[in-house]
C-alpha cells in the first residue's frame, strides 16, 4: 500500500495538543507527526469496536509474539515473554524507575540537554538531579565520559537515565559509546535505564543498539523503555514497554507497578501495539523516507536563507536541533519572535542549560506545511 504523506489533514478543533491554536499558527514542535497512522492499526481498532463490547482486556500470546519478533528481527534483541512488562507510558516508567533503583534523596544522573521529563521526574520524586553536559564536536553530540564518571563519583550517583536515540540532539549512540558507559556504571554499581522510544526512527546510515544486548552479566541493573506510539504516530493511545532480563529485577518492577496498578493497558493500546508490530513495517519504511526528504529540505533551506543557524542533523527521529545564537541573545525573545510569526518550535532552554538559544524543529508533516513554516522562521529571524 502506498501512503500519501503529502496530505494535509485538518487537526484544528479536535482537542489536538499540537494544533490547539485559534489562529493560523503552524506547529512544528511537539513530537507528534501530521501523518495518518498505518492502515492496519486503524483497521484493527475499527474491527474491535464492531463487537460493541469494550471490556477488560489482557495481553494475548499473539501480542507477545509480535513484540518479540519485531525486536529480535530488527535489533537482535532476544526477548522472552517473561522479559516484557507493560506501562501506560515511558515518562511514567521513568518515574517508576526512581522507586525501583533509588531511595529519596539519592542522586540520578542525566545528560544536558535532555528531554525535559528526565529532569522534572527526578526532582518531583525527591531525588537529587545531577547533569553531565554533552559536548558538540563537528555538529554531533558526544558523551563526556570523563565528566560522567566524575559526576558519578562526586555525587554517589545510583541511577543513570540514558536517552538513546537522544532527544533533542538526534544522536544514535554507537556500540562503542554505550559499552564505555556500561564500563563506568559497572565500576561504580550504577543502574542504567535506557529510554529507547525513538529506536524505530533511526535514519539511514546509522545503527541502533539496544542497551540490553550489551548488558550480559549486568542485567540486574539495566532496564530498557520503549513504545510503539512515537514509531507509528499513535501517541494518543497510551502504551509502552519495559524490558528487563533479570528475574529478580522483573519481580521488583512488577511489585512497584502493583502499588499503583500501573501494569495494564487498555483494549485499544493492546490492539494497536500488536498490529503495529505485525503489519506496520511498510508504513514505517515509507514514513522514514519522507522524513529524511524533509530533513534534506530543511537543511538546504536554512543553509540558503539562514546560514548562521547551526543545524544538528539527526541520526534518528524527525526532530532537528537548531542553534539560533547568531540571531538572538535571549531565550524568551527568540521563542516569542517565532510565535509572533505564527510558527511554533520547542524552546531549547526547556531541555536544560545546554539548550540556551536553541530550538527543536519537528519536520514530520506534509512538505507544504514544512516549507510555509520555514519561510515564517526565515522572516522572523531575519527581522531580529
Amino acid at each position: 500500500m502506498l501512503y500519501n504523506f503529502d496530505e494535509v489533514i485538518d487537526r484544528r478543533d479536535t482537542g489536538s495538543v499540537k494544533w490547539h491554536y485559534s489562529d493560523e499558527t503552524i506547529p512544528l514542535w511537539v513530537a507528534d507527526m501530521d501523518f495518518q497512522a498505518p492502515a492496519p492499526i486503524l483497521n484493527a481498532i475499527e474491527h474491535v469496536t464492531q463487537y460493541g463490547i469494550l471490556g477488560y482486556t489482557k495481553p494475548t500470546e499473539d501480542l507477545y509474539d509480535a513484540i518479540i519478533d519485531w525486536h529480535g528481527s530488527r535489533y537482535d534483541l532476544r526477548l522472552d515473554k517473561e522479559n516484557i512488562l507493560f506501562s501506560p507510558g515511558v515518562v511514567p516508567s521513568l518515574a517508576l524507575m526512581m522507586n525501583v533503583f533509588t531511595e529519596a534523596g539519592e542522586a540520578v544522573l542525566v545528560n544536558d540537554p535532555i528531554y525535559a521529563p528526565f529532569m522534572t521526574k527526578v526532582e518531583q520524586n525527591g531525588r537529587t538531579l545531577v547533569t553531565s553536559a554533552l559536548t558538540e564536536i563537528d555538529g554531533r553530540y558526544r558523551l563526556d565520559l570523563a565528566d560522567i564518571e566524575a559526576k558519578i563519583t562526586q555525587h554517589d550517583v545510583k541511577l543513570y537515565l540514558l536517552c538513546n536515540p537522544h532527544n533533542p540532539g538526534g544522536r544514535v549512540w554507537t556500540t562503542e559509546e554505550l559499552e564505555a558507559v556500561l564500563v563506568i556504571c559497572k565500576k561504580h554499581n550504577v543502574a542504567i535505564v535506557s529510554d529507547e522510544i525513538h529506536q524505530d526512527l533511526t535514519l539511514s546510515g546509522h545503527t541502533f543498539t539496544p542497551f540490553l544486548t550489551l548488558a550480559t552479566g549486568y542485567e540486574h541493573n539495566v532496564v530498557s523503555l520503549t513504545s510503539m506510539t512515537k514509531t507509528f504516530n499513535i501517541a494518543g493511545i497510551k502504551g509502552s514497554l519495559i524490558f528487563a532480563k533479570d528475574e529478580g529485577l522483573i519481580q521488583k518492577i512488577s511489585q512497584q507497578q502493583g502499588l499503583n496498578d500501573e501494569y495494564e493497558l487498555n483494549l485499544f493500546a493492546y490492539t494497536a501495539m500488536r498490529h503495529a508490530y505485525e503489519q506496520g513495517g511498510e508504513w514505517l519504511t515509507q514514513a522514514l523516507a519522507y522524513i529524511e526528504a524533509n530533513i534534506d529540505v530543511t537543511v538546504r533551506f536554512l543553509a540558503e536563507h539562514l546560514p548562521k543557524v547551526k543545524v544538528m542533523r539527526p541520526e534518528a527521529s524527525y526532530l532537528i536541533w537548531l542553534d539560533c545564537s547568531a540571531y538572538a541573545k535571549d531565550d524568551q525573545i527568540l521563542y516569542d519572535t517565532l510565535r509572533a510569526a505564527k510558527v511554533e518550535l520547542n524552546a531549547g532552554i526547556k531541555y536544560g542549560h545546554e539548550g540556551h538559544l536553541k530550538m527543536r524543529l519537528n519536520v514530520a508533516c506534509p512538505k507544504s506545511l514544512l516549507l510555509e513554516g520555514l519561510n515564517r522562521i526565515d522572516t522572523a529571524l531575519s527581522d531580529i
